[in-house]
């Protein structure tokens, strides 16, 4: 489904620590609430059409939900680059990310 390379998230980490790449975290707003990746913006797909102006054109923004199977990522990717944004999704998702013990925000 991906025809780019996903970023790992030993990548991101590096990546989110140089400011390098804006965060879309694609998942309800209650899921985001209990819990997300360092500076993620929250967009679910259902108001990302609305929202594109929110969004950097000159940098790299990295999509994730809830693991490497759920679907929103993917279709936040695919609507993104249709409109000529560089866009890549995280392998895995934040439950991934939590159990690796990497930093989380709530």
């Amino acid at each position: 489904m991906d025809s780019l390379e996903p970023i790992s998230s030993k990548e991101l980490l590096s990546r989110i620590r140089d400011h390098a790449v804006l965060l879309l975290d694609v998942r309800p707003e209650d899921e985001f609430a209990a819990g997300h990746l360092p500076t993620a913006q929250n967009i679910t797909i259902e108001t990302l059409e609305a929202r594109l102006s929110d969004l950097p054109t000159d940098r790299e923004i990295v999509a994730y939900c809830r693991g490497p199977y759920c679907v929103l990522s993917f279709k936040a990717v695919e609507a993104l680059r249709t409109r000529g944004f560089k866009v890549r999704r995280l392998t895995d998702g934040y439950p991934e990310w939590k159990a690796a013990v990497l930093p989380v925000e709530a």
